[in-house]
Parts: structure tokens; sequence; C-alpha cells
């Protein structure tokens, strides 16, 4: 098992979890971890009790993606978070959430979240805000060349 904490800008712990690791990798870890809070309906997905997220930090990234299915195994998408860098060692990923998010469904069609809390967001630094833009222009390039999780979309 591996600890996850989500930090917002300042550093404060805004969540904890755990996990179960899958893969280590030279630039990065891949954890799955099961959705146990209430369900909660964001409208574009519903997280629901028993979901199965395979969860991929990057060391050396500004973002995460979590690759969502219900507990059946039926693929929902992927959640992505652009955040700094995760800071990985043997029993914790911590990672510092920099507001913008990015939901794509199976198909490979995207929205973008939160971009007005990003732009709004006084506790970003600049070292921060031009690390988010850089991550979400390589995720984006990622799911348009179909690499590595997003592979097997169809286009």
């Amino acid at each position: 098992m591996i600890t996850i904490i989500k930090l917002d800008p300042t550093g404060a712990e805004k969540l904890r979890y755990t996990g179960t690791i899958l893969a280590r990798r030279a630039y990065g870890i891949v954890i799955e971890a099961t959705w146990k809070q209430p369900d909660r309906d964001l409208g574009y997905i519903r997280f629901e009790t028993g979901d199965r997220f395979v969860e991929h930090f990057y060391s050396n990234r500004w973002f995460n993606i979590f690759a969502i299915a219900n507990k059946e195994g039926v693929h929902k998408g992927w959640y992505c978070n652009i955040a700094e860098p995760a800071r990985i060692s043997t029993d914790t990923i911590a990672q510092v959430d920099l507001y913008l998010d990015v939901w794509i469904n199976p198909t490979g069609t995207t929205l973008l979240l939160d971009e007005d809390e990003f732009e709004s967001a006084i506790l970003l630094s600049k070292e921060q805000r031009t690390g988010a833009r850089e991550g979400l222009r390589e995720l984006q390039q990622m799911l348009e060349a179909r690499q590595e999780v997003f592979a097997h979309i169809s286009a």
C-alpha cells in the first residue's frame, strides 16, 4: 500500500487516501485505488462507490492521469489533474494540485475544467502557472498522438 496526499498550492493537505502499487517507473508510479466516498455526480461523470481508479503519477510532468472504470470493469474515461510533478517516496505520493483539470471521455473528447478557478487563483506562483500551462499542453499532445494511456482510443 501507498498513501497519496493531495496538497493545495500553499502545501496544505486537501485529501489523503491509500492505493496499491501496480508499477514503479523511472519517472513515476502507477497505483490502483477504489472510490470509497459517497457517489458524486459532476455532470459529465459520476463517481460511484467501487469505481476503480488506475492512477499515473509522474515526477517529471505537471499532471497526473486517472483511468476510471466502474466496479464491473467498464471504462468511464480519464480524469487528469494539472499539478506539480509528484514527489514519490517508498510509502507516499505527494502532489500539489493547480486547480486545472481535464476530463477525457472514452472516445477522446475533452472537457477543460476549473479554468476560471485557475485564472483567478492568487495563491499560484509564476512558476506554478507556467508549469500548469506546460502540463496542459503536454497532456493535450499525448492525447492527440494517442500515446501511453491514450493509445487505445480510435482516431
